[in-house]
């Protein structure tokens, strides 16, 4: 193998583990799949190195090393990206001979990066908390006030996020907003317990999936990045409970919660 072709398929692994990072997947299955993908393309050995905002790849051929880092800024959610990933490290592996590099590269060009309609996502945020504010016993006027306050509360967020703001102030002026909407129930009198609906339109901020992750990387012995998601998941939830804070005061609402 030539310098120039490991050279090549070094920054296709760090892609891969690149894109892995960057959409939600645990250290485990990056550091699994680019080392599968570097042997399916013919090399020794491939070797992470991951941090909460980067990735070092190590390739090994006949004693031969080429190391590379890359920067990872992105931290967002697409399960579907990891499983189009993994199904190509498969398909290499399964191939009868040495994957080629082109028909590798060729795969990763074509990943569908396609993400669900944002007024459909918003939608559904707002019927998931509108169901958990049903189960806490509200009624239907409650249910509905929640349902518009989560909706709008993510929507801002998501407008948000797109003009790249920072995620905790995005988390920040969304919770407020949210609460703010939501508290009008309290303020006129709305529904069987106004209190469900100021608790229930803001459980879409808990950031459970990178806690998940965060968890599970300090369990599997990355602590660098799990400690990292971690913070981040503490900053986050803070965040949030500083814009819902933010919003009692502005209405000066002395209590929150279900009674």
């Amino acid at each position: 193998m030539a310098y120039e072709h490991q050279q090549q398929i070094t920054r296709l692994c760090v892609r891969c583990g690149l894109l892995l990072m960057q959409y939600g997947a645990e250290s485990a299955t990056v550091t699994d799949l680019c080392r599968r993908l570097g042997i399916a393309l013919g090399l020794a050995s491939v070797e992470c190195g991951i941090a909460y905002n980067g990735l070092t790849i190590t390739t090994i051929y006949n004693n031969r090393c080429i190391t590379t880092l890359r920067a990872s800024t992105t931290h967002a959610i697409n399960v579907n990206i990891i499983v189009q990933i993994q199904r190509i490290v498969l398909d290499l592996e399964s191939m009868p001979v040495t994957s080629t590099l082109e028909h590798a590269t060729y795969r990763f060009d074509e990943i569908d990066r396609g993400t669900y309609p944002a007024k459909m996502v918003a939608t559904m945020v707002g019927v998931a908390c509108a169901c958990f504010a049903y189960l806490a016993g509200g009624d239907v006027l409650v249910c509905l006030v929640t349902f518009i306050a989560s909706m709008m509360g993510y929507s801002l967020r998501l407008w948000l996020s797109n003009r790249n703001f920072n995620p905790f102030i995005s988390a920040l002026i969304a919770a407020c907003f949210g609460s703010i909407f939501a508290s009008t129930a309290l303020l006129l009198g709305i529904g069987n317990d106004p209190h469900i609906a100021m608790a229930s339109s803001v459980l879409w901020l808990v950031p459970s999936f990178p806690l998940i992750n965060s968890l599970s990387d300090m369990l599997k012995g990355y602590m660098n990045i799990g400690i990292g998601r971690f913070m981040f998941v503490i900053i986050l939830t803070l965040s949030s409970c500083i814009g819902i804070v933010l919003s009692l005061l502005l209405l000066n609402i002395s209590h929150w919660g279900v009674g």
